[in-house]
Protein backbone atom coordinates (compact mmCIF):
# COMPACT_ATOMS: atom_id res chain seq x y z
CA UNK A 1 0.00 0.00 0.00
CA UNK A 2 1.39 3.52 -1.47
CA UNK A 3 1.93 6.33 1.77
CA UNK A 4 0.45 9.42 1.85
CA UNK A 5 3.17 11.17 0.09
CA UNK A 6 3.54 8.43 -2.50
CA UNK A 7 -0.13 8.70 -3.16
CA UNK A 8 -0.39 12.19 -3.11
CA UNK A 9 2.36 12.61 -5.58
CA UNK A 10 0.62 10.11 -8.18
CA UNK A 11 -2.94 11.80 -7.64
CA UNK A 12 -1.98 15.14 -8.33
CA UNK A 13 0.28 14.35 -11.31
CA UNK A 14 -2.46 15.44 -13.87
CA UNK A 15 -4.52 17.65 -11.75
CA UNK A 16 -7.58 15.81 -11.24
CA UNK A 17 -8.78 13.22 -9.08
CA UNK A 18 -10.83 10.62 -10.98
CA UNK A 19 -12.99 7.66 -9.77
CA UNK A 20 -10.05 5.08 -9.31
CA UNK A 21 -8.16 7.21 -7.72
CA UNK A 22 -11.35 8.45 -4.76
CA UNK A 23 -11.16 4.40 -4.52
CA UNK A 24 -7.77 3.96 -3.94
CA UNK A 25 -7.40 6.63 -1.57
CA UNK A 26 -10.83 5.62 0.52
CA UNK A 27 -8.93 2.02 0.60
CA UNK A 28 -5.74 3.49 1.78
CA UNK A 29 -7.04 6.07 4.60
CA UNK A 30 -9.77 3.47 6.26
CA UNK A 31 -7.51 0.99 5.64
CA UNK A 32 -7.40 0.88 9.77
CA UNK A 33 -11.03 1.53 10.06
CA UNK A 34 -10.63 5.15 11.22
CA UNK A 35 -9.49 8.66 9.80
CA UNK A 36 -6.73 10.31 11.39
CA UNK A 37 -5.34 13.99 11.52
CA UNK A 38 -2.67 13.20 9.27
CA UNK A 39 -5.08 11.58 6.79
CA UNK A 40 -7.53 14.27 7.34
CA UNK A 41 -4.47 17.32 6.47
CA UNK A 42 -3.83 15.05 3.88
CA UNK A 43 -6.88 14.93 2.26
CA UNK A 44 -7.49 19.15 2.62
CA UNK A 45 -4.25 19.25 0.57
CA UNK A 46 -5.17 17.50 -1.89
CA UNK A 47 -8.50 19.72 -2.20
CA UNK A 48 -6.97 22.64 -2.16
CA UNK A 49 -4.85 21.42 -4.83
CA UNK A 50 -7.26 19.96 -7.10
CA UNK A 51 -10.32 22.85 -6.43
CA UNK A 52 -12.35 24.17 -9.18
CA UNK A 53 -11.13 21.23 -10.99
CA UNK A 54 -12.87 18.06 -12.93
CA UNK A 55 -12.96 16.19 -10.20
CA UNK A 56 -15.18 13.18 -10.10
CA UNK A 57 -17.93 13.38 -7.97
CA UNK A 58 -17.26 10.27 -5.84
CA UNK A 59 -14.29 13.09 -3.94
CA UNK A 60 -16.79 15.40 -2.63
CA UNK A 61 -18.12 12.17 -1.06
CA UNK A 62 -15.34 10.64 0.18
CA UNK A 63 -13.99 14.25 1.53
CA UNK A 64 -17.68 14.83 3.11
CA UNK A 65 -17.40 11.18 4.54
CA UNK A 66 -13.92 11.21 5.68
CA UNK A 67 -13.61 14.93 7.30
CA UNK A 68 -16.72 14.54 8.66
CA UNK A 69 -15.56 10.99 10.58
CA UNK A 70 -13.13 12.45 11.52
CA UNK A 71 -14.15 15.46 13.57
CA UNK A 72 -16.84 13.46 14.56
CA UNK A 73 -16.14 9.83 15.42
CA UNK A 74 -13.09 10.73 18.03
CA UNK A 75 -12.98 9.48 21.26
CA UNK A 76 -12.81 13.08 23.22
CA UNK A 77 -16.30 15.06 21.66
CA UNK A 78 -17.83 12.23 20.36
CA UNK A 79 -20.78 13.73 17.69
CA UNK A 80 -19.36 16.86 18.81
CA UNK A 81 -17.44 19.78 17.35
CA UNK A 82 -15.23 21.30 20.73
CA UNK A 83 -13.14 24.22 20.25
CA UNK A 84 -9.93 22.76 18.91
CA UNK A 85 -11.76 20.40 16.10
CA UNK A 86 -13.39 24.12 15.77
CA UNK A 87 -10.23 26.15 15.61
CA UNK A 88 -8.29 22.68 12.81
CA UNK A 89 -11.74 23.10 10.63
CA UNK A 90 -11.50 26.63 10.55
CA UNK A 91 -7.89 26.75 9.55
CA UNK A 92 -8.35 23.75 7.17
CA UNK A 93 -11.16 25.79 5.14
CA UNK A 94 -9.86 28.51 4.55
CA UNK A 95 -6.71 27.88 4.69
CA UNK A 96 -6.58 28.23 0.67
CA UNK A 97 -8.61 31.89 1.00
CA UNK A 98 -11.87 30.47 -0.26
CA UNK A 99 -14.55 27.85 0.30
CA UNK A 100 -15.48 26.15 -2.26
CA UNK A 101 -18.29 23.85 -2.84
CA UNK A 102 -16.55 20.24 -1.35
CA UNK A 103 -15.53 22.49 1.86
CA UNK A 104 -19.31 23.77 2.14
CA UNK A 105 -20.27 20.23 1.73
CA UNK A 106 -18.00 19.00 4.36
CA UNK A 107 -19.72 22.09 6.64
CA UNK A 108 -23.09 21.13 6.11
CA UNK A 109 -22.55 17.85 7.03
CA UNK A 110 -21.16 18.38 10.31
CA UNK A 111 -23.71 20.98 11.01
CA UNK A 112 -26.74 18.09 10.66
CA UNK A 113 -24.55 15.47 12.41
CA UNK A 114 -23.25 16.85 15.44
CA UNK A 115 -25.05 17.32 18.87
CA UNK A 116 -22.93 20.29 19.88
CA UNK A 117 -20.82 22.38 17.91
CA UNK A 118 -18.09 25.28 19.45
CA UNK A 119 -19.23 28.92 18.89
CA UNK A 120 -16.25 29.18 17.48
CA UNK A 121 -17.54 27.16 14.12
CA UNK A 122 -20.61 29.01 13.83
CA UNK A 123 -18.85 31.71 11.47
CA UNK A 124 -18.77 29.46 8.97
CA UNK A 125 -22.03 27.30 9.81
Amino acid sequence: MKSLVELKKSVLEDGIIDADEVNEIREVLFADGKIDKEEAEFLFELNDAVSGHNNHSSWKDLMVEAVSSFVLDDEESPNEIDDEEADWLIAKVQGDGQIDEIERAILDNIKKKAVKVSPKLHVLL
